[in-house]
């Protein structure tokens, strides 16, 4: 899956992380529904072994009573699986339609000459569509598979331990030749993608061009160029089906192998004290819990699971995956800027040593860039050129194709900048955070910048959006994550945080810089931990003679001082 399949795990992540409460929320329900199915296989051991079979047929009832109960018990948290899988599916589906729009227009916007692209529709309608169903059926498949089997072999360990030797291998070694197949498939998924837009965008042009078709006598060459097409998409679905049913083997393999190992040892487990109830009660967890959830697992990934993997590639990938694109229609001043510093040079005073050398230096729209390096280096100065503050003694700043010069009036509408100190004033937490706003903003607007950098637990400590803010009182991560909201909230399409993070600890400067990274605009981040740059589309690295600019694995190979840097980090850490 070339790049997108390095893309797709880091924007999962992402996307994950950002949802925890939906998942523990998720999760809790889900361990609810499972004690249905430890109890289910237990109650019914110790209904034989202690009710029916020693002649107290009041113990066996009560016992199955258990079991029955814990069923309902799991009904009653089914309400709770689906209100918690909707906060992680509609999201997923939102996002992926907005991304999907965004890129077309921007296509539209840097090419109004160019065709509409129909493989957009397919997208649009089929693709997103898919990712959604996938995605809520994965989860909702793979959380009961997780938690069957937890209640299962809990239940299987309870019972007896010996009955974990005879089922755990055939299991394990199922689902191993089952995620053998899975590559393969999500292969031949690809493939039926790639059939299925080029379909598409061969029928939109035919349609639109029907009239010209027919008057230019190229009936019989369309139509067999489109038949070729749908016998392509035709050829790659029963590939992809071919694929599908070698997840026979690998469900026989974990589905019926333990089953038959069961019987096939059940005298041995006899011989060394099993009881029949226990017995029994392992055959029901393999039968009527463990089993149904594996093929149901397998049916999931098989199908859902590689579509989805397939389909997300597609949609994060191309024109409306980009940095750029991902960010290029919103609602900051003008679209994302292009930054561009050429051959700059800056010296603090006519007879200092320069702290910028000849730095070139190209900033795409919409780019994440991270600015690394020693302290005192220059990262600091950098900053402040880009913003209009320093003025560079010799060589061009032009941000967005105007050159930069040193700002006076109000320059919040095209950039701001966040120094490691920030600036909080006495007056309300909404006076606070409408500060870089010019024109206002919405109380929703300011509530969705506090909670995306993590603010709002703060707000609400202090009394709400109108409560008075007390400089002197807050502490210096505070401060920042003050700031940091009313950057967030500003209209500018060019961010530099210049340490601006320093006070926080790493989960939330972790959560303060995606917020940026997937707010609209450029941003420019003056690194405090090499973290930072793991998270960027490319890290500048400023060692004071030569600047060397690339992706955190490129730099990896390529620069020493970088290396050192990492090192150094990791070395904090430990």
């Amino acid at each position: 899956m070339s790049d997108g399949r390095s893309r797709v795990p880091a924007l999962a992540r992402r996307f994950l992380a950002r949802r925890r409460t939906a998942l523990l929320r998720l999760a809790g329900w889900s361990l609810l529904e499972s004690a249905q199915t430890f109890l289910g296989g237990y109650g019914v051991a110790m209904a034989l072994d202690h009710g029916f079979l020693a002649g107290h047929a009041g113990i066996g009832l009560a016992w199955l009573a258990v079991a029955a109960v814990a069923i309902v018990l799991g009904g009653a948290a089914t309400g709770g699986i689906f209100r918690g899988l909707a906060d992680l599916v509609e999201p997923l589906r939102d996002g992926l339609v907005r991304r999907v729009a965004t890129g077309a227009l921007v296509e539209a916007i840097e090419a109004p000459a160019r065709a509409a692209d129909s493989a957009v529709v397919s997208r649009l309608t089929n693709q997103c569509e898919i990712a959604r169903d996938s995605f809520a059926g994965l989860v909702l498949v793979a959380r009961s598979f997780v938690f069957t089997a937890l209640g299962a072999l809990f239940g299987l360990a309870a019972l007896a331990p010996e009955l974990l030797v005879v089922v755990v291998p055939p299991l394990v070694l199922g689902l191993a030749l089952f995620l053998a197949t899975l590559a393969p498939m999500a292969a031949r998924q690809r493939a039926f993608l790639d059939a299925d837009e080029a379909l598409s965008t061969r029928l939109g042009t035919v349609a639109t061009g029907l009239r010209d078709v027919l008057a230019g006598g190229a009936r019989d060459s369309v139509a067999a160029h489109t038949h070729a097409l749908i016998d392509a998409e035709a050829r790659a679905a029963r590939s992809l089906a071919r694929w599908a049913g070698a997840r026979a083997i690998a469900l026989a393999v974990a589905g019926q192998l333990p089953v038959l190992l069961l019987l096939l040892t059940a005298p041995w487990l006899l011989d060394r004290g099993l009881t029949a109830g226990a017995l029994l009660g392992a055959l029901t967890y393999l039968t009527q819990a463990l089993l149904p959830a594996l093929h149901t697992l397998m049916h999931a990934l098989g199908a859902a699971g590689t579509r989805l993997l397939v389909v997300l590639d597609r949609l994060t990938s191309g024109p409306a995956a980009g940095p750029a694109a991902a960010r290029h229609v919103a609602g900051t001043t003008g679209g994302p800027p292009r930054v561009r510093m050429h051959r700059v040079t800056f010296a603090y005073g006519p007879n200092a040593a320069p702290v910028l050398r000849d730095l070139d230096l190209i900033v795409e729209p919409g780019e994440h860039l991270v600015v690394v390096g020693p302290s005192g280096i220059g990262k600091s100065t950098l900053a402040a050129v880009v913003a209009g503050l320093l003025a560079p003694d010799r060589g061009e700043v032009h941000v967005d194709g105007r050159p930069v010069r040193p700002v006076g009036g109000d320059p919040s509408r095209l950039r701001v900048l966040i120094p490691q100190q920030a600036y909080v004033f006495t007056g309300s937490v909404r006076e606070n955070l409408l500060y870089l706003c010019p024109d206002g903003a919405t109380t929703p607007a300011l509530t969705a910048s506090a909670d995306a950098v993590g603010l709002l637990p703060l707000i609400d400590r202090l009394g709400g959006l109108d409560a008075p803010v007390d400089p002197a009182s807050l502490s210096q991560g505070e401060r920042q994550l003050i700031a940091l909201a009313r950057a967030h909230l500003s209209p500018a399409p060019l961010v530099l945080l210049d340490e601006a993070t320093c006070h926080l600890d790493p989960v939330a400067e972790r959560r303060a810089e995606l917020a940026f990274a997937e707010r609209p605009g450029t941003l420019i981040v003056v690194a405090h931990r090499i973290s930072s740059a793991r998270r960027a589309d490319r890290v500048l690295v400023l060692d004071g003679v030569h600047a060397m600019c690339g992706t955190h694995r490129e730099l990896l190979d390529r620069s020493s001082l970088y290396r050192d840097l990492v090192g150094d980090w990791h070395a904090e850490r430990i």
